[in-house]
């Protein structure tokens, strides 16, 4: 891997493409200040880290020199969540053991020192690869890590993936039309959906399978019985007590994840509503504490460490200077059924 990777990183400039000095002239700055900027090291006037950033953006530049880098894959969170990092994290250090490889974790929600980027935290530690897991990253981060020789994958993405980051992701659209068909098998027909922000990719994909699901059956959705919220248990348990406190509640509710699916829980028992007997309630993801509760949940797994596997395969590949083909991968979700969906209570 070292040996690829310098081989990867030691190219030479071809005659014409922009190089650091040129960079430095054209920001009116000395070459070692671009190199900071590269390097996410701190003592740079933001009005001179943006002038650099520009620049670097504006002309494309990519570093080719072998600079020295940490034998490491770096996974960034945006909100360390331990339901989700620990499985991720697993595979990523499955995938690269065999590589000499350590693997380490940031969390990019944390504090950002005056004057400095979120990536540069990144860059200081020049990593072999990064992995964003739920990125919120723009296009100025991405640009810093790219320009700074550091290939990235998103798992995850918040939004469409954009810049030609390669992604690793899950069958959101199957795993809610799973979901809601199941309900359906069930008689269920009067069905709630809780979903996550609209700004993530995988919360609309998941509401509109819902919907797709319901409009296929001859039952469109019904706006009354839709909340958005946050992939948080409290927003379950506000959410969950709005929908039974309808003067008609659904029978089932579909969840955006199980966060939000445990709060229904606590919504159905401070209302003294039975799980199943009186609501049925399906969640997304398969956390561990699924398994758990009372009455185990009914949810839809995600492979997340095959996606960390995948995502640590992916980086791999593009530190070597290997094309990644495809560039977005899906890997498949599965419905788990436990005991917490039955038929409809008769009336």
């Amino acid at each position: 891997m070292d040996s690829a990777k310098s081989q990867a990183t030691s190219g030479r400039r071809r005659r014409g493409e922009v190089t650091v000095a040129t960079i430095a002239q054209l920001a009116g700055v000395s070459p070692p200040t671009v190199s900071k900027v590269l390097n996410g090291r701190p003592g740079i006037a933001i009005d001179t880290r943006d002038k650099v950033e520009a620049l670097l953006r504006e002309h494309g530049y990519r570093r080719t020199d072998a600079a020295t880098v940490s034998p490491s894959i770096e996974v960034a969170f945006y909100g360390l969540e331990s339901h989700l990092a620990m499985e991720i994290l697993r595979g990523v250090e499955q995938a690269v053991r065999d590589r000499g490889l350590a693997v380490g974790f940031t969390d990019l929600q944390g504090p950002v020192t005056a004057g400095r980027r979120t990536a540069d935290r990144l860059l200081a530690r020049r990593p072999t690869g990064v992995i964003a897991v739920n990125s919120a990253f723009r296009a100025r981060q991405y640009e810093q890590l790219t320009a700074s020789g550091i290939p990235m994958v998103v798992i995850d993405p918040t939004g469409e993936p954009t810049h030609s980051i390669p992604s690793v992701g899950a069958t959101n659209w199957s795993g809610g039309i799973a979901a809601t068909r199941h309900l359906l098998d069930l008689g269920h027909r009067r069905i709630g959906v809780i979903t996550g922000p609209m700004e993530y990719l995988c919360a609309r994909a998941r509401l509109e399978a819902c919907r797709g699901a319901l409009e296929a059956a001859g039952l469109p959705l019904d706006p009354a019985l839709v909340r958005h919220g946050r992939f948080q248990f409290d927003d379950g348990i506000e959410l969950g007590g709005q929908l039974l406190g309808l003067s008609d509640p659904p029978t089932a509710v579909v969840c955006g994840d199980d966060l939000q699916a445990l709060g229904v829980y606590e919504a159905a028992r401070r209302l003294g509503v039975r799980i199943p007997d009186q609501l049925s309630v399906v969640g997304f993801d398969d956390i561990e504490v699924t398994r758990w509760c009372g009455p185990p949940m009914t949810t839809v797994r995600q492979p997340f460490a095959e996606m960390g596997a995948t995502a640590a395969r992916m980086v791999l590949q593009m530190a070597l200077g290997e094309t990644v083909e495809p560039d977005r991968v899906e890997l498949a979700t599965q419905l788990v059924i436990r005991a917490s969906t039955a038929p409809p209570a008769r009336p």
